[in-house]
C-alpha cells in the first residue's frame, strides 16, 4: 500500500478521556509490549501462537529521526489495538513487525511485498488491509474478519437487515442445505473476497421466494443499485464466482470508507477519479446523494465510470487538507475530477448552492469529463500560461530597468564631461591671470 497524496499522515486513535461510570471507559495504553518483532528466528513459532495474526510490514527507518518518531506513532496504534483485542474469548490475536531491510527473509517467505502495508493471516487466507492506520478502524475491521464468510438469513428480520445494506458489493444465493455442495463451493468464494464482500445464503424456500431465487442461484447486488444481477450459468464453481466477481468489482457509485480507503483511491481510471463530496446526514448533501445514486443507476452498465462517494463527517482530520488542496467548501456538497498523481482537479460550477444540480445537469458534466472536455490537467496548461505570462512581464520589467539604467549611465557620462569642460575653463581662466 502506498500511503498517498490525499491521505496524509497517520490516524492515532487513542483514549485520551476516562470517565468513573462502570460500562463506558475509553481504553487507554497501558504500557505494555504486545506488539512482537518478528524475526527469521521467532516468526514461526510466534504466529503458531494465535488464530489470527495481524503483521505491519514497515519501512527501514534507521538514521531518520522524523520517520522513527512516525514509526513509534504507527506502533502504538497496534500496540492498544493489540490490548483491546487481548482477551477475546473466541479468537487469538497477535500482532507483529517486519521490517523491509533487516527482516527482508521473513518477508520473503510470507509473502510480504508492499512497504508499508499491514497483512492479516486468517483461516489460511492473508487479507491486505488498505485502511487507515488508526487502532480503532483496524480493530473493527478484524471483527469483520472474525466472522463467518457467509452469514445466513433466517427469518423476516435478517433479510429487512439484507436490504438496508447498499453500500457494499453484496451476493446471496439459494441453497438447500450447508452441506449442499454448491454452498461449499459458494462458501470458498465467500473466503477469497471476505471482508470486503459481503455474502449471504438462505436455506428457507420462503426467504428465496421473497428474494426472487431459484435453487442454487446467486445473485449480485452492486452498491446503491435497486436490482440485482443473477449470475449466469448456475450452479457454479467457486472460481466462476470469482470470476465473476472480478469482473465487476468497480462499481458504478462506491463509497470510500475507513478501513479501505487506500484500495479504493488506487483503483483510478487513466489517472483519475470523480469523487463526490456529501454529507449524509445533512440535507442538502442527502438530496444531492440522492441525484447522484439516480445518475448512477442509469449509466451502471458504463464501464468507464465509477464515483466514489465520500462522507467528510468520516474524514474529519482530513476535511482541511481536502479544502486547502481541491480549493472547495466541503459544508456544501461538491463533485469534481480529481488526477491521483498531482491532485490537480475541476469542480463542477453550481449556479445556487441552495438548489442542487438536477439529475441531467449532472449526467451531462459527467460526461464531458469522460469525453475529456472536462481535464483537470487543463489547470496545468493555464497555470504554465499564466508562469509564461509572468516570465514576460518579468522579462519585459527587467528590460525596461536595463534601459533605464543605460539613460542614467549615459546622463552622468554627460554631466561628467560638462564637469569637465567647466574645469578646463577654470584652468584657463588661471592661467590667463598669472600671463597678466
Amino acid at each position: 500500500m502506498k500511503w498517498g497524496w490525499v491521505f496524509l499522515g497517520v490516524f492515532l486513535s487513542l483514549g485520551t478521556l476516562s470517565w468513573g461510570e462502570a460500562g463506558l471507559q475509553v481504553p487507554e495504553y497501558d504500557d505494555k509490549d504486545r506488539v512482537h518483532d518478528l524475526t527469521a528466528k521467532n516468526y514461526k513459532s510466534i504466529m503458531k501462537k494465535y488464530d489470527v495474526m495481524v503483521i505491519y510490514y514497515h519501512k527501514n527507518v534507521a538514521g531518520n529521526r522524523s520517520a522513527m518518531k512516525q514509526l513509534q506513532i504507527e506502533e502504538l496504534a497496534l500496540e492498544l489495538a493489540a490490548q483491546v483485542l487481548e482477551d477475546l474469548a473466541h479468537e487469538d490475536v497477535g500482532f507483529g513487525m517486519v521490517d523491509e531491510k533487516k527482516d527482508s527473509a521473513v518477508a520473503k517467505k510470507l509473502g510480504l511485498d508492499e512497504v508499508e502495508s499491514i497483512y492479516i493471516f486468517a483461516n489460511n487466507e492473508i487479507i491486505e488491509y488498505d485502511g487507515e492506520l488508526a487502532a480503532d478502524t483496524l480493530v473493527e475491521f478484524l471483527y469483520d474478519v472474525m466472522e463467518d464468510p457467509v452469514e445466513i438469513i433466517d427469518n423476516e428480520r435478517e433479510l429487512k437487515g439484507f436490504y438496508n445494506i447498499d453500500e457494499v458489493i453484496k451476493l446471496v444465493g439459494y441453497f438447500k442445505s450447508e452441506k449442499s455442495p454448491h454452498f461449499i463451493e459458494y462458501d470458498d468464494a465467500a473466503e477469497e473476497f471476505h471482508p470486503f464482500v459481503k455474502f449471504y445464503a438462505t436455506f428457507d424456500p420462503k426467504i428465496a421466494k421473497k428474494l426472487k431465487l431459484k435453487l442454487n442461484e446467486v445473485d449480485f447486488y452492486e452498491p446503491f443499485m435497486e436490482e440485482s444481477v443473477t449470475i449466469p450459468g448456475k450452479p457454479y464453481i467457486e472460481s466462476e464466482l470469482v470470476e465473476y466477481i472480478e469482473q465487476h468489482d468497480r462499481p458504478t457509485l462506491r463509497k470510500l470508507e475507513p478501513h479501505s480507503m487506500y484500495e479504493i483511491w488506487e483503483d483510478d481510471i487513466d489517472g483519475e477519479h470523480i469523487v463526490a463530496f456529501a454529507e449524509e446526514d445533512d440535507a442538502d448533501g442527502f438530496e444531492f446523494l440522492e441525484i447522484l445514486k439516480e445518475v448512477a443507476r442509469k449509466n451502471t452498465n458504463n464501464p468507464n465510470l465509477s464515483i466514489i462517494w465520500i462522507d467528510p463527517d468520516n474524514f474529519p482530520l482530513l476535511v482541511p487538507y481536502w479544502e486547502k488542496t481541491f480549493r472547495i467548501n466541503l459544508s456544501v456538497p461538491q463533485i469534481g475530477v480529481v488526477d491521483v498523481e498531482d491532485a490537480d482537479s475541476v469542480w463542477m460550477e453550481m449556479d445556487d448552492q441552495d438548489d442542487m444540480p438536477t439529475a441531467e445537469e449532472l449526467e451531462q458534466w459527467i460526461e464531458d469529463v469522460l469525453s475529456g472536455k472536462i481535464d483537470p490537467d487543463d489547470d496545468d496548461d493555464e497555470e504554465e500560461d499564466e508562469d509564461d505570462d509572468e516570465d514576460d512581464e518579468e522579462e519585459e520589467e527587467y528590460e525596461d530597468e536595463d534601459e533605464d539604467d543605460d539613460e542614467e549611465e549615459e546622463d552622468d557620462d554627460d554631466n561628467d564631461d560638462n564637469d569637465d569642460d567647466d574645469d578646463d575653463d577654470e584652468d584657463d581662466d588661471e592661467e590667463d591671470d598669472d600671463d597678466e
